[in-house]
């Protein structure tokens, strides 16, 4: 059963950091997509650790603090350090709400590894660290990312034959994702169903593409 009183004080934490952040605070569209993106990796950690069996508060917590950082500029090339520096965050906030000490190294483990797999310090690779990035990546594949990702990446502007380029080479890409192996049974079937309803999308994009430019006679 989840604590919300944690979790209450961990979002308070959370909200309090990122009003702190001049960057956020300058860049409002920013400031609310990573709340909704903390949210939404928060809400598939937890499904996760019901699922498995995994305490559903310490994963929440963790899906929670695993961008804190954010409150900070990350400067030239900050952005692959920000797990880690999310895990410095969260460890003294982690310590004043109680938490035990082996549970706050894998939670903190699980934060600063999700961007590039390495942490600055000792930890085991448990499946709840591993889902922490697992959420993560599962959340990079929901619907709103198609409207967002096409939108920043100027589809609209391509002319068809490069738009018939762009769709193969994401097909390409997410075929060769739905490979990827995730840490427990629960998230890889998340992961699959996500992979497969991008190739389902992009399908059907390249379908109409090609009916775009002739009639099509077989």
């Amino acid at each position: 059963m989840i604590d919300l009183n944690l979790v209450n004080k961990t979002e308070t934490f959370l909200k309090r950091k990122f009003d702190s952040g001049d960057y956020l605070n300058d860049h409002p569209n920013d400031k609310a997509y990573r709340i909704e993106h903390t949210y939404r990796v928060a809400n598939i950690g937890r499904e996760i650790a019901l699922k498995e069996g995994f305490d559903e508060t310490e994963m929440v917590i963790a899906c929670l603090l695993h961008d804190v950082a954010y409150c900070e500029d990350f400067g030239e090339d900050g952005w692959k350090e920000h797990g880690r520096q999310s895990a410095k965050i969260a460890r003294p906030f982690l310590i004043e709400i109680g938490l035990e000490e082996e549970r706050i190294n894998d939670i903190c483990y699980g934060i600063a590894i999700h961007v590039d797999d390495k942490a600055d310090f000792y930890g085991e690779r448990t499946a709840f660290a591993l889902s922490v990035g697992d959420a993560d990546n599962i959340d990079r594949f929901d619907a709103y990312r198609i409207h967002e990702i096409l939108n920043m990446d100027g589809f609209l502007e391509k002319d068809l034959g490069e738009k018939q380029k762009y769709v193969e080479i994401k097909l390409q890409r997410l075929r060769e994702l739905l490979k990827m192996q995730l840490a427990t049974k629960t998230a890889g079937e998340m992961w699959k169903s996500r992979i497969d309803f991008y190739i389902d999308f992009y399908e059907k994009l390249k379908q109409q593409l090609e009916r775009s430019e002739s009639i099509i006679t077989d």
